[in-house]
């Protein structure tokens, strides 16, 4: 067809009209695919969002949890900050630390020293507080319990004495029961009784014959309830065979608990003519800011005494152990008990005071025994009078020796801490 031809006839506009109706579902088709492409990738979208947000909003509760705070934001971890290395110290400086930690340890030690005499020589050594010595409070008189015998640790052997210092007239009573392993009591029986001088008395002599002694249960002779279980007997070396004699007496027998049989021994320790004896007389004054005790003695043989005594406040509560030590002429003399004014002030017992149990010996040089000694005084002796706090001094006790030990202690921390200045390069005036 050339361009001068004319427009083609009408008979083509059906074949347009058909392609134009082929082609309307294809175009469907295609914006179908696309709608549906489109929502899925909308889906798929929707499920990551809320994915992402439930992870988020999981691990806000975890950390809101771990927090202990709702809603708490997730702590950061911490970072320990490194440590710089310590530098190596050099031959000089280590000597030098070494001589510091030695010097503070001897400070230390000096400084305790002097502390721990200072307040332990506060008071004098014949005024001390009872508690100081709890094993004194009472004059000695044991008790123990031990196995009746090496076999039978089931039955138990109880003993007792009331003395262990018996001087001139005076009575000892000794005690023996038996009990199981539960303390029950136990019937026992004591036989064979004897009281004979202790074997280191005799210096290698034959022992003499000892002298009988009866255990009983019958509410005599001391024993104080009748078939009780527990067997009694008395003994007064004086009236009782040993009228003269001056040292360690033993009194051994046997006992027996059903089967079970034992050996067991009580020792005394026994002077006939004591020394010096107690008149009874107590007279009290203060003096030099203490509360002084004088008992009345008549001596019969000078030398050194050694004296003690208990005081107890109002109400009976044990309050100071008092001490004597010093030589006595023959003849009318005084034993002066001291209750330190600053132990009176410290401790603040209730009075009046009441002193009790004194005894006392005379210390032999040489022999044995070591001492002779004195009857003693049981019980309450004396009842102070009222006096006020005023009279008292507060000071602590002084004497050339404690000062001498305090100089030494104090020249010992003194000398650790000029050492320890020297090493830390401190002048001091």
């Amino acid at each position: 067809m050339s361009p001068n031809s004319p427009v083609p006839a009408p008979s083509s506009r059906p074949r347009r009209t058909v392609w134009l109706l082929l082609s309307v579902p294809l175009v469907l088709m295609g914006l179908g695919l696309w709608w549906g492409s489109g929502q899925a990738g909308s889906d798929e979208d929707l499920n990551a969002s809320s994915a992402s947000e439930a992870g988020s909003s999981s691990a806000s509760a975890r950390g809101s949890r771990a927090s202990g705070v709702a809603g708490a934001p997730i702590a950061a971890p911490v970072r320990t900050p490194a440590v710089a290395a310590t530098p190596a110290l050099s031959s000089e400086e280590a000597e030098r630390q070494a001589q510091r930690e030695l010097w503070e340890k001897r400070l230390q030690r000096a400084r305790f020293t002097l502390d721990t005499y200072v307040a332990g020589t506060r008071y004098p050594p014949q005024s001390r507080p009872m508690r100081e010595h709890p094993d004194q409070d009472q004059p000695a008189a044991p008790e123990r319990t031990r196995s009746l015998s090496r076999d039978r640790d089931d039955v138990k052997l109880k003993l007792k004495q009331d003395k262990v210092f018996v001087a001139g007239d005076e009575v000892v009573h000794f005690a023996v029961g038996c009990e199981n392993t539960a303390k029950q009591p136990l019937p026992c029986q004591v036989t064979g009784a004897m009281a004979r001088e202790a074997e280191h008395m005799l210096g290698g002599e034959a022992a003499v014959a000892g002298v009988p002694l009866a255990f009983v249960d019958d509410g005599t002779q001391g024993d104080t309830l009748a078939g009780d279980g527990t067997y009694t007997a008395s003994f007064q070396p004086s009236k009782q065979g040993f009228p003269m004699f001056s040292g360690t007496l033993r009194i051994a027998f046997q006992v027996s608990s059903g089967n079970a049989q034992g050996n067991a021994f009580f020792d005394i320790l026994y002077t006939p003519a004591p020394p010096a004896r107690f008149t009874g007389k107590v007279r009290e004054a203060v003096e030099q800011g203490s509360l002084s005790l004088y008992l009345g003695l008549q001596v019969r043989k000078a030398g050194r005494y050694v004296m003690a005594g208990r005081v107890d406040d109002e109400a009976g509560v044990p309050f100071a152990y008092v001490s004597f030590n010093e030589e006595l002429a023959e003849g009318a003399q005084e034993v002066k008990f001291t209750l330190f004014g600053k132990l009176l002030l410290d401790e603040a017992p209730t009075f009046p005071l009441k002193l009790r149990d004194v005894e006392g010996f005379l210390l032999k040089e040489t022999g044995d025994p070591d001492r002779e000694l004195l009857t003693a005084l049981r019980g309450y002796i004396h009842t102070t009078r009222e006096h006020p706090t005023t009279a008292f001094s507060s000071n602590e006790w002084q004497s050339e020796e404690r000062t001498r030990h305090i100089d030494e202690f104090t020249k010992d921390v003194n000398e650790a801490q000029k050492q320890l200045d020297s090493i830390a390069g401190v002048q001091r005036p």
